[in-house]
Parts: structure tokens; C-alpha cells; sequence
């Protein structure tokens, strides 16, 4: 195996793999040497972005529609992969949504929304791809999520269905064994810079938004990231009081999405948020390391579940 690119030779398909997270996935095992599908449902313009800038690296590149809730869609999608690249060798299950609603009043529309996605998609994609994944003695990895090993009051649903991906994967792992490999990635809160440098960071769909409430309870002062340093005043950050004063210049103070941010950045051992890269590089490990490892989920948060 060549060091400096680990997966020459291979094909890969990512699901949702236009933009944000699977698009950082996609881009990674391409730069590690793989040939790179990803599939999107409304993401046409970005899709072909992503095809391009993968193409770019010197490996071939595929976008083929498809909606993970339709079997007819995902037997369409496989076929399309392994009729351009002659194989399938990692399968990286990450198309998903997220969802936010009262459970009292979650209505059963609601539920099966983000279930169909969440769990059974990645069901459908495993089962129509696991033919070729067997022939080449491949991997699946899945993304799954912090949410679904704790739980998040507004967010019953989306919880409980990365809860079954987890699940999942490990049945999965005990019925593919031993010719595929089935591993979990599960992010926590993931800042998305997908635009310019001095735009709001996007928030992954694996946000805590129920965290912001409580680490203000806790009395966590907030840490403020070098991207806008200065924008709150200096008395804030000397006297530890969590509620930013305003500063003397006239500068717009930071956003919600900021503070939220930073709060979290605060509670994570680490001493920051998480970032793409950290999500692809763990999916390139499940990628690229011992086929002997299979049925784990490994969270990508630095260490935030543990606070």
C-alpha cells in the first residue's frame, strides 16, 4: 500500500456527498487515491462542483442522482457507480437530515420523515451495494451522530434514528462479517466553513441546540475563536461574566450562531469545535485501517459527550 495514497485502486461511493460534510469526505479519500461517486437529491449545481474539484485530483468522479428512501432510486444509483468504475470498494453512508420538534407534539409525518432518511436509507444503499462490497472484500462506514448516544429533548426523533444507524452497524457488521468491514462515525458539534472567511460558520446538522441554554445555567464563559477576536469587550473576557459587554468601537457584536458557537467550544476538552476534516480524517481511518476492525462507532467530539 502506497503511504501517500492508500486507496489507489479503489472506488468509493458517498451518499449526500455534494456539500458540507460529504463533500469533505468525498475530497479526502479522493486526495488518498480513491475514485470518487457521490449521489444528490436537490444538489445538482454543487454535486458537479464537487465531481470537478475531485476530478481536479487526478481520480475519476461520478454524480448520479438518487433518494435513499426509494429502493428503485438506490438499485438505479449502485448500478450507475459500479457500471463506471467496474467496482465498489467502500461505501460511505451519509445523506441524512436533521429535524428539531417538540416531542409532545411530533406528529407521526414527522417521525417517518426523518426515520425514512436516517435509518432505512442507509439500509437500502448497504443492501443494494453489499454484492460488490463482498466481491472486493470491502467497507461501509455510516454516519451516525453524538445525538445518538445522548439524547437531545427537542430533537426526539433525529436522535432515535442515528441511534438505530448505530445499531444498525453493528448487525450490519455481524451479518456482512467476514468479507465487509461496517464502522461508525458519529460527529458532534461540527462548525462548516463553506463560506467566505468572514461569514457566520455553517453549523453541521449535527448541532447540540439544546446546550446553549444549559451552558449559560452552568455559567461557562464563553471562548471566543480568532475569528472574532475583538468583537466583545475586554471586560467580558476578564471578569468571566458569560454575557459579552459591548465594546467601545463600533463593531456589530458576534451572532447567536457565534456565541452559540463559542459556548460549545467552551464545554469541549479539546478547546474548540470540531471541523471537516476531523469528521473525513476519521472516516478515512475506517477507510484505510484494519479490515479486522468492525462494529464500532467512533465519536468525532472532542470529548464534548463527556462534559
Amino acid at each position: 500500500m502506497n503511504p501517500t495514497s492508500p486507496l489507489a485502486g479503489k472506488s468509493v461511493f458517498v451518499t449526500g456527498g455534494a456539500r458540507r460534510l460529504g463533500r469533505a469526505i468525498a475530497l479526502t479519500l479522493a486526495q488518498a487515491g480513491a475514485d470518487v461517486a457521490i449521489s444528490y437529491r436537490s444538489s445538482e449545481a454543487e454535486a458537479l462542483e464537487t465531481t470537478a474539484a475531485i476530478a481536479a485530483l487526478g481520480r475519476r468522479s461520478l454524480a448520479v442522482p438518487c433518494d435513499v428512501r426509494s429502493e428503485t432510486s438506490v438499485r438505479s444509483a449502485v448500478a450507475q457507480v459500479t457500471a463506471a468504475f467496474g467496482r465498489l470498494d467502500i461505501l460511505v453512508n451519509n445523506a441524512a437530515v436533521f429535524a428539531s420538534a417538540a416531542l409532545e407534539s411530533l406528529s407521526l409525518d414527522q417521525w417517518d420523515t426523518v426515520f425514512e432518511t436516517n435509518a432505512r436509507g442507509p439500509f437500502l444503499v448497504a443492501r443494494e451495494a453489499l454484492p460488490h462490497l463482498r466481491a472486493a472484500r470491502g467497507r461501509i462506514v455510516n454516519m451516525g451522530s453524538l445525538g445518538g448516544i445522548h439524547a437531545w429533548a427537542g430533537h426526539a426523533h433525529y436522535c432515535a434514528s442515528k441511534a438505530a444507524l448505530h445499531m444498525l452497524t453493528q448487525a450490519m457488521a455481524k451479518a456482512f462479517a467476514p468479507d465487509v468491514s461496517v464502522n461508525c462515525v458519529a460527529p458532534g458539534w461540527i462548525a462548516l466553513q463553506d463560506e467566505p472567511q468572514d461569514a457566520t460558520p455553517k453549523i453541521s446538522s449535527d448541532e447540540i441546540p439544546d446546550a446553549l441554554d444549559s451552558s449559560r445555567a452552568e455559567g461557562i464563559t464563553p471562548y471566543f475563536p480568532a475569528s472574532f477576536a475583538g468583537r466583545v469587550g475586554s471586560q467580558a473576557e476578564s471578569s468571566g461574566d458569560s454575557s459579552p459587554v459591548a465594546p467601545s468601537f463600533p463593531k456589530p457584536m458576534p451572532s447567536r450562531a457565534e456565541l452559540q458557537a463559542a459556548r460549545f467550544a467552551a464545554k469541549t476538552p479539546m478547546g474548540r469545535n470540531g471541523n471537516a476534516d476531523d469528521v473525513a480524517q476519521a472516516v478515512l481511518f475506517f477507510s484505510t485501517g484494519p479490515h479486522f476492525i468492525t462494529g464500532q462507532t467512533l465519536v468525532v467530539d472532542g470529548g464534548l459527550g463527556l462534559s
